[in-house]
């Protein structure tokens, strides 16, 4: 390993020397691309905040101090969606960063864009072995064969509980629900118990509904989700996804419901305040939540139809994109980042840090991580389901530019029967919707 970080290190050295003839980019442009003393910088942007980006600025100043010839500079740009469309309005320009980083969702949006440069190109001519990383999460990114971009950030929803309200109600916090029917019946139990306790709280969010999808099994859209050919369609059946919907109903009817409609924020709030027992959201909220409530948390697999097995979650987060059009010195430098992000070290780092998980799973056998993990076992829980995740096409994740606006459709709709809409007449709209939406998608590109 250290021979080929020095050997990495005299290439870019005489590529960066090569270059140094004109402070010109391949665009022409007097952009200056070193710092005063040499150093090839790397502009990195990334849509990071709070404690995620406390967390990345340690591990890029950490890079920065690990060697001397490359200075990588993390941008924060705001949300995901913000972040992405200003490299979209910068794309194939010099005000273009080095890399960015795009959630899992942008994927077929920075594909299409075509400003950018594949990372297979550098795997092929380093010979890096992806092998290496998690399956379940480098096979999302994996396309035709071939990776556009490095996984980076990544995690899945789980169910979080209160455990000393399951005691108080009687239930075993040490076995929570696994499926939709049991998570009814503890709901039921949680609100006799404590009249001022919802049960159960799920976010109206349409990443969510993606999830509970797969963890049946089901696909978002037809084509094996994308991936054999262009979607032409909704993939899931109807009793599929009403499930979803009637799930809500009936819990709605018992009034164990919260409805905190697309609030995630609100829904974290009143988990911590004690006005619900049990809630869906990302695995990388886990540290947050376990440090800070006046409780004990428990964490628990996605739950699914008692009608079906439960097959797995879908990676969510972002991964690490390189921009096209950059000076070979420029790239090569980014490239030798990204893989310093992938080191057990580092990894451990990241997910000790701010609960997503390791890439690299060797991270999960560095002493801060086990001992992070006795510490607060209900983390192992999240890596646990990710590792017993079926691969197949449905836990792989579908791939669309269109799925942004599929979230909305779902997110509208799912808040209308939190209200007491009818079941079959916000459901049927919203299906109509997502079909209308895909065709449109597909004539914007000629297909």
């Amino acid at each position: 390993m250290f021979l080929k970080r020095i050997l990495f290190f005299v290439i870019l050295s005489l590529t960066m020397f090569m270059a140094a003839c004109g402070s010109k980019n391949a665009e022409g442009s007097d952009q200056e691309t070193k710092t005063e003393d040499g150093k090839q910088i790397v502009t990195f942007w990334h849509a990071m905040s709070g404690a995620s980006q406390e967390a990345l600025d340690r591990i890029v100043a950490s890079y920065n101090e690990s060697q001397d010839e490359v200075e990588v500079r993390a941008e924060f740009q705001g949300t995901y969606d913000e972040a992405l469309t200003k490299f979209h309005s910068v794309a194939g320009t010099d005000s273009a960063p080095t890399m960015i980083q795009v959630f899992e969702i942008g994927t077929m949006s920075m594909v299409n864009s075509g400003h950018i440069e594949p990372i297979q190109k550098f795997i092929d001519e380093d010979g890096y072995d992806m092998g290496h990383l998690e399956e379940n999460i480098v096979n999302y990114y994996k396309i035709d064969n071939q990776f556009y971009s490095m996984p980076f950030n990544s995690s899945t929803p789980v169910m979080f509980f209160n455990k000393d309200a399951f005691e108080e109600a009687g239930l075993d916090p040490e076995s929570p629900p696994q499926t939709y029917e049991e998570v009814e019946e503890a709901s039921k139990a949680i609100v006799e118990s404590n009249p001022d306790m919802k049960g159960f709280a799920l976010q109206a969010y349409g990443w969510l509904f993606e999830q509970l999808l797969a963890s049946q099994g089901a696909l978002l859209l037809n084509e094996n989700n994308g991936r054999s050919g262009t979607a032409t369609e909704i993939g899931f059946t109807e009793e599929q996804g009403k499930s979803i919907f009637e799930w809500v109903e009936r819990m709605n009817e018992d009034g164990t419901f919260a409805n905190y409609g697309i609030n995630g924020d609100n829904m974290l709030a009143g988990f911590l305040a004690e006005d619900v027992s049990m809630f869906l959201q990302s695995s990388a909220n886990s540290r947050d939540l376990i440090d800070n409530a006046p409780f004990e948390v428990g964490v628990a697999f996605l739950p699914h139809p008692e009608n079906t097995e439960w097959e797995g979650v879908v990676i969510g987060g972002a991964s690490l994109w390189m921009s096209a059009g950059k000076e070979e010195a420029e790239q090569n430098a980014a490239w030798d980042f990204m893989k310093y992000l992938q080191s057990p070290e580092i990894q451990a780092q990241w997910h000790t840090d701010t609960g997503y998980f390791a890439i690299n799973p060797a991270a999960y056998e560095e002493d801060l991580v086990v001992e992070m993990h006795e510490e607060n076992p209900q983390l192992k829980v999240t890596v646990e389901q990710l590792q017993a995740t079926k691969p197949s096409y449905a836990t792989q994740g579908a791939l669309m530019d269109m799925i942004p606006e599929e979230r909305k459709i779902i997110e509208i709709a799912l808040e209308t029967v939190f209200n007491g809409e009818d079941v079959d007449k916000a459901y049927s709209a919203a299906m109509e919707q997502l079909n209308r939406a895909i065709e449109t998608a597909n004539k914007a590109r000629g297909e």
